[in-house]
């Protein structure tokens, strides 16, 4: 075992997080605590919190709840189903090479929380961090390291941390992506469109630094290129904009439109950015925009899964635990 005596580590494995169930209520509680992020809304809570708690949080949750309605299991939410597969198949991995880790999980907003993670790791003395966001962004993983660092500062006894910051370039993931992409193309008629649609961020955060738009061009590059795709068979598109500022372009949607206005009849959709199905891929992709794309006049629209508990991509995650191990 890698594991010397007298000391002990552990690894901590982070996604976005969900409500705990489809109705308003749980909904309305998730949406506080990810809307009173600072790194997701920059406003001043003097200004931020009025409108937080007078309107959206009065409206937005029982919208919302009907959405993950539409795609809830009877295991759960989708997003906390496929992030335990993911917690138990990389120990598994783990102990299979011979390293023994504990893997704990934990949500930046709802349950399990980064704190709730954190006393499954107490004994641990070198504590290995690794947000489930393929590409870096303030407003993600930046927001995972201030949460473990409040939840650190409540605990005597602080493990050496060692923080993954993203895997955009690293070659197992994009090798992941891109045989996801080509089993599911293999097995079917391959549409004459791939789209590799990322999470949207406004182009404010760019501006100022965020390295995350450049990283999601880099892996759509990479992607594109082991699969030997050329420059017009697949594009990059940014979703889940909202709000009146300027997001990154180009969006799904209207990209979905115009193919389909151009004569494109047949695509298909991948979120490299998403490591497992939740309500931005399930939802918005695989239904919302599959009808925009329909409506225009399309005629075959396929979602090729996330990468979820995928075999390769389990791989790719023990390997960069692995990369970082003392």
């Amino acid at each position: 075992m890698t594991e010397s005596p007298g000391s002990r580590t552990g690894v901590l494995i982070s996604n976005l997080g969900t409500p705990d169930e489809p109705t308003p209520r749980a909904v309305r509680r998730y949406l506080a605590e990810f809307l009173s992020d600072r790194r997701v809304i920059a406003l001043s809570p003097l200004l931020w919190k009025p409108i937080l708690h007078g309107i959206i949080l009065r409206i937005r949750p029982r919208r919302s709840a009907r959405l993950y309605r539409k795609i809830w299991t009877e295991e759960g939410s989708p997003l906390l189903v496929y992030s335990q597969r993911q917690r138990d198949a990389l120990q598994k991995e783990l102990n299979q090479r011979g390293h023994a880790v504990p893997v704990a999980l934990g949500m930046r907003y709802g349950r399990p929380s980064i704190a709730q993670a954190l006393d499954e790791l107490k004994a641990v003395d070198t504590l290995i961090v690794l947000p489930l966001y393929p590409q870096f962004s303030v407003t993600t993983t930046a927001s995972t390291r201030d949460a473990l660092t409040r939840a650190l500062n409540h605990r005597g006894n602080t493990p050496e941390i060692r923080f993954i910051e993203h895997h955009a370039h690293d070659l197992a993931y994009l090798n992941a992506c891109a045989a996801q992409i080509h089993n599911f193309r293999v097995q079917r008629d391959a549409g004459e469109k791939l789209v590799l649609s990322f999470h949207g961020l406004p182009k404010e955060s760019i501006g100022q630094g965020d390295p995350y738009a450049r990283q999601c061009r880099e892996s759509a590059n990479e992607i594109a290129r082991i699969l030997g795709l050329r420059w017009d068979q697949w594009c990059i598109t940014f979703q889940s904009r909202f709000g009146p500022k300027e997001w990154l372009t180009p969006y799904t949607d209207e990209t979905l439109r115009k193919l389909s206005e151009t004569g494109i009849r047949s695509v298909d959709v991948f979120c490299p950015g998403f490591s497992a199905d939740c309500l931005e891929t399930l939802e918005e992709i695989e239904q919302e925009n599959q009808a925009v794309f329909r409506a225009a006049g399309g005629e075959t629209f396929r979602y090729i899964p996330a990468l979820n508990d995928n075999v390769d991509y389990v791989h790719a995650l023990a390997g960069l635990i692995e990369a970082h191990m003392p």
